[in-house]
C-alpha cells in the first residue's frame, strides 16, 4: 500500500469521512437529547480539511476561549479525537444538565465533572460510528477537558499531527435546543490508522 498522507488523500475516502461525520453528528445529537432531556436539532455538519491556522479562523480566532474534551484511542485504530465548544455553549449546556443557572462565568469542580461527562458522550457517539462504518475495535482513553484559548487547545493536535501533513479533519456541527450551540470534533488517527480506514472501506 502506497503512503497515506492527508494531502494525498482520495474525493472517495474524503467522502466517507464526511459521512462518518453526517453519521456522528446524528449519533451526537441524539445522546445530546437523552442526556438533556429535551429536543435537540442539528444541521448538516460541514465537513472540512483545514490547516490550523484555518481551525483557529473557523471557531471565532485563536483567542477565542474554548472547552475542549480531549481522548486517546487505542485499539484496531490508534490517535486522538478532541471536541470543541464556545466556552459560553458549554456554560449553557452544564446549565441546562444540571437544571440551574450558575453565577459567574467558571465552572465548579462539579460542573467541570459534568461538562467531561457531557464530552465523553458525544466523542464517544463519533467513535461508534466509526466503528460501525469500518468494522473496526476502538477503546477511547477517559477524558481530559481543559478551557483556554482555541490556539492553545489546538496546539496539542498539532504537534501530534505533525508527520501526516498540514491539513487535518475538522467536522462542525452546529445543534440546537432553544439557541444554536457550535460544536467543533477534530479526529486525529495516527499514520497506521489512516491505511487501516481505508482498507477497511475497502478504498485501499
Amino acid at each position: 500500500m502506497s503512503e497515506v498522507t492527508i494531502d494525498k488523500m482520495s474525493n472517495e475516502y474524503f467522502d466517507v469521512l464526511k459521512e462518518i461525520g453526517n453519521i456522528g453528528a446524528g449519533n451526537a445529537t441524539t445522546a445530546l437529547a437523552q442526556l438533556m432531556q429535551c429536543k435537540v436539532d442539528m444541521s448538516v455538519p460541514q465537513v472540512k480539511m483545514l490547516e490550523f491556522k484555518e481551525m483557529g479562523e473557523m471557531m471565532g480566532g485563536e483567542e477565542v476561549i474554548m472547552a475542549g474534551i480531549y481522548l486517546g484511542i487505542e485499539g484496531d485504530l490508534t490517535g486522538s479525537i478532541m471536541f470543541l465548544l464556545e466556552k459560553q455553549t458549554a456554560r449553557h449546556l452544564v446549565d441546562k444538565l444540571m437544571g440551574m443557572q450558575a453565577e459567574g462565568d467558571e465552572f465548579s469542580e462539579m460542573e467541570f465533572s459534568a461538562l467531561k461527562e457531557v464530552g465523553n458522550i458525544i466523542t464517544g457517539a463519533y467513535l461508534n460510528s466509526l466503528s460501525t462504518l469500518t468494522n473496526l475495535v476502538i477503546y477511547p482513553s477517559i477524558p481530559d477537558l481543559t478551557v483556554d484559548m482555541a490556539g492553545a487547545i489546538l496546539s496539542v493536535p498539532a504537534i501530534q499531527f505533525g508527520e501526516l501533513g498540514d491539513k487535518m479533519l475538522l467536522i462542525q456541527t452546529q445543534f440546537f435546543d432553544e439557541r444554536a450551540l457550535d460544536g467543533y470534533f477534530i479526529l486525529v488517527p495516527d499514520l497506521d490508522s489512516y491505511g487501516k480506514i481505508l482498507s477497511a472501506l475497502g478504498l485501499a
